[in-house]
């Protein structure tokens, strides 16, 4: 089960495209288009976001750029501010209630036909928001997803920067059988009418896709559509962040069950139940299958051999984990991204179950 929820199911997606393919019909469209942009406290990033949104190539008359400030306490307002003669408009949220409150206050002030979300630390190509607007062009896609630019501080490959490779890769796959699952938090775009139902609870990323196939409409991945963004600086932080990902993704999920009648939604039942389900059960298949080779393993040299191989990878990411310094090496680097990746999955099971349903949000520190 580990090893076909990362390859089995990419290759029954790539086998599958032989003989079914989605072709995207892009068009060079200009709509009215609203950028909302997320901010808490980016005092320190919000001027370089909203220079980098100004040199967009996009028609000025056409974009509406709206930064919804979630109760930041710094200078970040201030600074937007400054920028109105720009024709960027602030909403201020005073009292601080998560990225996704912030985001449906804003989509109910959002004039366009498209919406694109977008975080503060993520910075895009100038033709960025043409590229990822011209998907719209296709009457069947009701939201786009971006494909994500890892930049490492040490100009070297990371753990996340090759998980962050490997799911674009799947995205890609998912978007020319059928539909995304899940969007790029960090740069997405929906329909206006997609948008209608939006959540302030709910992880956005996640359910605007639900909402696309509600309306027979679909997720796509744009791969010219870039966003930039660097790898993390406290990775203490990061875990927490990640934790606090999978349990919005649980909420998401168990609210939306419905998306697992194959009778109903055909083939994406299989996508979510692949995608999302099987993903967040690896932590138990691990130990199920430490538990099992351990037992195994006293009356059989095979199996030993094998529970040697379980060993020491642990054994390297556990050393990777404590030398954070010394593990540079790629061959540590991805044991050591998998087992945090699947510890944090355990975490947010955890406190799932526990009945602690986050929509708070905290920019992880790039």
């Amino acid at each position: 089960m580990i090893f076909f929820t990362y390859f089995g199911y990419p290759v029954s997606l790539y086998l599958l495209s032989i003989f079914r393919r989605k072709i995207v019909k892009k068009a060079n469209l200009f709509p009215d288009v609203t950028m909302i942009i997320t901010a808490y406290n980016e005092e320190r990033r919000i001027k370089d976001k909203l220079d980098n949104t100004l040199a967009l190539e996009y028609p000025g008359d056409k974009l509406q750029i709206l930064v919804a400030s979630d109760g930041s306490t710094d200078q970040t307002n201030a600074i937007v501010k400054e920028y109105e003669k720009n024709n960027i408009e602030l909403l201020t949220i005073k009292k601080r209630r998560g990225k996704e409150n912030a985001q449906k206050e804003a989509v109910e002030k959002a004039k366009g036909e498209v919406i694109i979300f977008s975080d503060v630390a993520t910075l895009l190509d100038r033709g960025g928001l043409k590229e990822i607007v011209s998907n719209f062009g296709d009457c069947s896609v009701g939201c786009v997803s971006s494909e994500d630019r890892l930049i490492g501080r040490d100009g070297k490959p990371s753990g996340e920067g090759f998980y962050v490779r490997y799911e674009m890769w799947l995205r890609r796959l998912e978007s020319k059988v059928n539909s995304l699952v899940g969007l790029s938090g960090s740069f997405f775009a929906a329909r206006k009418e997609v948008c209608q139902n939006f959540s302030g609870e709910m992880q956005s990323d996640f359910r605007t896709v639900l909402s696309s196939i509600k309306m027979d409409l679909r997720g796509i991945s744009d791969p010219q559509a870039i966003g930039y963004y660097q790898d993390v600086s406290d990775e203490s932080l990061e875990f927490d962040r990640k934790v606090r990902t999978v349990v919005r993704g649980l909420t998401v999920f168990f609210r939306h069950v419905e998306f697992l009648n194959i009778f109903r939604y055909g083939f994406f039942s299989y996508q979510f139940f692949c995608h999302k389900l099987l993903r967040w059960l690896v932590p138990l298949f691990l130990f199920l299958a430490l538990v099992s080779n351990i037992i195994l393993a006293v009356k059989s040299l095979p199996f030993f051999i094998i529970l040697l191989g379980q060993i020491g990878f642990y054994g390297v990411a556990f050393w990777g984990w404590k030398h954070k310094s010394g593990a540079s090496n790629f061959l540590v680097k991805i044991p050591t991204y998998f087992i945090i990746v699947n510890a944090s999955i355990f975490v947010a099971w955890w406190r799932y179950l526990k009945g602690q349903r986050l929509v708070m949000w905290t920019p992880s520190e790039r």
